[in-house]
């Protein structure tokens, strides 16, 4: 075959292939067999390799990127990506169609299922997919493109060569994140919390080819830019929106009803709470869009949100199942904490079989026995908890939970702290409290030794390499090697790692000490007043209460624990390994000194510990509660009461937009 006439059948083959994934893929309604769609896969793929300067950029074979990335470029979008306004009662959805009604006497609602799964936009030119970028923080956004075209159900190419931006949210189905999480669990790495969060993981990978493996779907819920003009017949509302980018070969949302009353939108929302649990993917609630495109451009929108659309959250899913046990598990400051065993039960997408129960007198306040029925929900969407027990399943069969007087790991009598609620094993050498004082120690939050995970640290205690948080210093390279699972080139990079860390910093040392009640932000406190390890440790509590924001009981802990010998000793062996002990500042760009902030409510772009991180990198300060000396409020979503005493204190409320402009 000459050039020429491969060329012409690359493009045959390309569009043909184009047409059965859209089939397939977004239609489900496949024309061809396996068999043929394979057949003509192999024909392109023997053409482009004959051929490589005829491959076209929305070929099939094009899905998965040929080398990883080093990093993602920014991408400036066109039309802000702005989130919606939340709704949590039918009240609430009433004020919505309140507001719309002003500027219309009869307006039109389409209800669609609201994906739990990130946003991105993608571009196409003339009809090919030229660029995907992830939401960012609604203005700014990361270039996804590659990792993008390995979402089968995204073409490559339209079936009209149209210019267009739309947006859609990327989600994981359940059966695959049950699948991915089998195998990461298997292969002792850590497992995902949910679909959503396993989707995010998935969607940065710098290796395409990772992405690919993790089997993503998507949804095209919105026209950002087009001139919706010159589409095929006039679109005057979004539902003719979501049938034209359906005629284009995109998957739209499965429902896209219009209704004519909020009342009747409600009955939709009720509708998708009852089938939400069939749908195979998750959803967290129903938003419900004015039809109209005309009426939307008249409501137009705020900083952070458009008039004319509300998302209704879904409040936690419950589920009922069997408390079969309680067992102990021992932190690494020596708590014991209980934790219910269940029967597994399908909540919020994943199965759960535990909860944490606190301690003592939570359970006894929740009246819990061993095989109660309880009802479960995950806090947060996330955190598997009990909410309340159902005495009426009581047959008799049930019995008390009385904590152990004895560390189920090591045998050593325990004891009750001095608030009478937590439990402690008081033996340091306990095998349960060095794991996990390891680990913490260990942690991106703390030092941040990368690929030293719980199943590693564990390995390496039981090969008695490890008796306590400076052990991890005097690995070598050699004795990695001998243990199994670690490749010559895997203990080089754990090597690496740690020696990095040495230059961690003071407050991340402080941190991964894992002192009682010293968090990160208590950590970054106390070594920027004090500076060096060795101040820190001759001060007293008087000294440290001194410091802005910090409590008596915080810096009681401090005292307490470096008066004692074994943490000093610690501390000076974790010197002798090279661990920096002092604080460094270098801020160049100090805008925010003498400025104090707090924060209320999340955040879209980033979490709040990172704007703090910010905040404090640009010379600021930030502060829990609002008082006179408070520079700035800036304002989230659902904030707390903060806000009405920000308002009567008179100090200035930004919000986030607001905030990214300052720190641009």
């Amino acid at each position: 075959m000459n050039k020429k006439a491969a060329q012409n059948r690359i493009a045959e083959l390309v569009n043909e292939l184009n047409f059965h994934s859209i089939k397939y893929y977004v239609e489900d309604s496949p024309q061809i067999s396996d068999y043929d769609y394979d057949m003509l896969m192999r024909e392109l793929k023997e053409l482009e390799k004959a051929y490589p300067e005829l491959i076209l950029p929305q070929s099939p074979t094009q899905r998965v990127g040929d080398k990883p990335l080093s990093d993602f470029e920014p991408v400036h979008h066109e039309v802000p990506l702005k989130s919606l306004q939340d709704v949590f009662s039918y009240a609430e959805l009433e004020e919505f169609d309140e507001r719309v009604r002003k500027s219309t006497d009869n307006p039109e609602y389409v209800v669609e299922l609201k994906i739990d799964g990130l946003s991105v936009a993608l571009e196409y030119r003339k009809g090919v997919f030229y660029r995907g970028a992830t939401r960012g923080n609604g203005v700014d956004g990361e270039d996804v493109t590659l990792n993008l075209k390995t979402i089968q159900s995204i073409p490559l190419n339209l079936t009209s060569p149209v210019d267009i931006i739309v947006r859609g949210e990327v989600f994981m189905p359940r059966a695959s994140f049950d699948k991915l999480n089998l195998q990461r669990e298997q292969s002792g790495e850590p497992l995902f919390a949910n679909p959503r969060n396993a989707a995010a993981g998935s969607l940065r990978q710098l290796d395409s080819s990772v992405t690919a493996k993790r089997n993503l779907d998507i949804f095209i819920f919105n026209i950002q830019k087009f001139d919706v003009k010159s589409a095929a017949g006039v679109i005057s509302s979004h539902s003719q929106s979501l049938d034209y980018l359906k005629s284009l070969g995109f998957k739209v949302s499965p429902f896209y009803n219009v209704f004519h009353s909020v009342s009747e939108a409600f009955a939709e929302i009720e509708r998708f709470d009852k089938i939400r649990n069939t749908l195979g993917f998750d959803i967290d609630g129903a938003v419900v869009k004015v039809n109209d495109l005309a009426l939307r451009d008249k409501l137009g929108e705020t900083v952070k949100f458009p008039r004319w659309a509300a998302a209704y959250k879904y409040p936690p899913e419950q589920k009922a199942t069997k408390l079969t046990d309680i067992v102990i598990n021992v932190g690494r400051t020596g708590v014991l904490t209980p934790n219910a065993v269940l029967e597994p039960v399908s909540l919020s997408g994943t199965t759960v079989s535990k909860a944490t129960l606190h301690n003592q007198n939570f359970i006894r306040d929740m009246g819990i026995m061993i095989n109660d029925t309880v009802i479960v929900q995950k806090a947060g969407e996330i955190i598997p908890e009990v909410v309340r027990v159902d005495t009426d399943k009581r047959d008799g069969s049930e019995r008390e939970f009385v904590m152990p007087d004895k560390c189920p790991v090591c045998g050593a009598l325990v004891v009750t702290d001095e608030s009478g609620i937590a439990v402690r094993c008081p033996n340091r050498m306990c095998e349960a409290q060095i794991f996990r004082k390891i680990v913490h120690f260990a942690s991106k939050d703390a030092m941040d030794i990368e690929g030293l995970g719980p199943a590693i640290v564990q390995q390496l205690i039981d090969s008695l390499l490890l008796k306590d948080v400076a052990d991890l210093y005097t690995l070598t390279q050699e004795q990695l090697t001998q243990l199994e699972g670690f490749a010559e080139v895997s203990a080089k990079n754990t090597v690496n790692a740690i020696e990095k860390s040495k230059s961690a910093g003071l407050d991340r040392v402080i941190f991964a000490l894992g002192i009682r009640n010293i968090g990160q932000k208590a950590a970054k406190l106390l070594a920027k007043h004090f500076k060096s390890i060795d101040n820190l440790i001759a001060a007293s509590a008087d000294e440290i209460v001194e410091i802005n924001d910090f409590g008596e009981i915080s810096a009681k802990s401090v005292v307490d624990y470096f008066a004692d010998d074994t943490n000093i000793e610690l501390v000076e062996k974790l010197r002798r390994c090279g661990v920096a002990m002092e604080f460094s500042e270098n801020i160049e760009d100090l805008r925010f000194e003498g400025k104090t902030f707090v924060l209320s409510g999340g955040l879209d772009s980033m979490t709040r510990s990172r704007a703090e991180e910010i905040i404090e990198a640009f010379g600021g300060k930030t502060s829990s509660s609002v008082s006179s000396k408070t520079s700035y409020l800036l304002l989230g979503d659902k904030p707390g009461s903060k806000l009405e005493k920000a308002r009567k204190l008179g100090v200035e409320i930004i919000d986030e937009q607001q905030f990214l402009e300052m720190i641009k």
